[in-house]
């Protein structure tokens, strides 16, 4: 997981580890954080939805086996759909991280870690490296912010 965000947030081993022992609000209080989200391309990520979504309904339902065979975790979404939605919505401003957080607190620490090195690399196939390279660089972004929200207690993120 942290070679996952190394790699694809630009990020050293220390740093991660920083922010990975941080509680939610300080992480999202934390200007180099905020930095990184408004770095994210919201103009070719809204242009290129089509691509992700195609993307999203071919490995997610794969992806969400594995979670449930492999993981054991329990609730999983019926479709793909959500996520592209969720997206959608996040990069419309109409959708928050720690709602975000919410929504998967219900999966265990360790099986959201293991998860999302698999969960970044669905975009490995895509051919435009600029594409690409900007989902996986979300992606990550938005599961660092699940991996720190993970390990808060549901009183705090609810």
């Amino acid at each position: 997981m942290q070679a996952t965000f190394q790699q694809h947030l630009q990020l050293d081993a220390p740093t991660v580890e920083s922010l990975l022992s941080l509680g939610l609000e300080d992480f999202l209080a934390l200007p180099a954080v905020t930095e990184l989200l408004g770095s994210l391309n919201a103009g070719l990520l809204r242009e290129t939805l089509p691509t992700a979504g195609q993307i999203l309904a071919k490995q997610l339902p794969p992806f969400y086996d594995w979670l449930k065979q492999e993981l054991g975790v329990d609730r999983v979404p019926d479709s793909p759909d959500h996520a592209t939605k969720w997206v959608v919505a996040f990069l419309n401003n109409q959708e928050s991280l720690t709602h975000l957080v919410e929504l998967h607190s219900p999966i265990p620490e360790k099986a959201l870690q293991r998860s999302i090195p698999r969960l970044v690399s669905a975009f490995d196939g895509v051919e435009e490296d600029s594409v690409r390279l900007e989902w996986q660089k979300t992606v990550a972004a938005l599961c660092l912010v699940l991996a720190v929200g993970a390990h808060e207690p549901a009183s705090v993120v609810n």
